[in-house]
């Protein structure tokens, strides 16, 4: 499955068992459609995502950053601390590809006016992959 949304905060590193890493950030996507009455209306659905690959994309995945995304969904459910039911839905990503917008992306375009390719293959990651 393919998603395209926007970064909504810099990206994190987590170290896991066995000095597994993960990169975890969220992603929203916008929507927009007209309801039975004409209105337009706005809607976000926000994904958040792990990218198990390379913990060095994590530089370039900042807030605000245009992102296509390729992997597949998931949902959890819980109970909140305050009794309400809560629900999120997960993206494991295993491609990402840069649409451009965020701090980093910026700077760089600011330095050198042609658009670079970034690009992270698995010769990239130093670690196992943890499956």
């Amino acid at each position: 499955m393919n998603i395209v949304g926007r970064i909504t905060k810099n990206a994190e590193i987590n170290t896991l068992k066995g000095d597994k890493k993960v990169v975890n950030f969220s992603v929203a996507i916008n929507e927009s459609y007209k309801n039975k009455e004409g209105e337009r209306v706005e809607q976000a659905t926000y994904y958040n995502c792990s990218y198990w690959i390379s913990p060095k994309v994590a530089n370039i995945l900042t807030k605000g950053t245009l992102v296509e995304l390729t992997g597949r969904v998931s949902s959890n459910a819980w109970i909140g601390k305050d009794g309400e039911i809560k629900s999120g839905l997960n993206f494991h990503t295993s491609n990402i590809k840069l649409h451009g917008g965020g701090q980093i992306v910026k700077s760089v375009l600011k330095e050198d006016p042609k658009p670079k390719k970034v690009q992270f293959t698995e010769e990239d990651n130093d670690d196992d992959l943890p499956f």
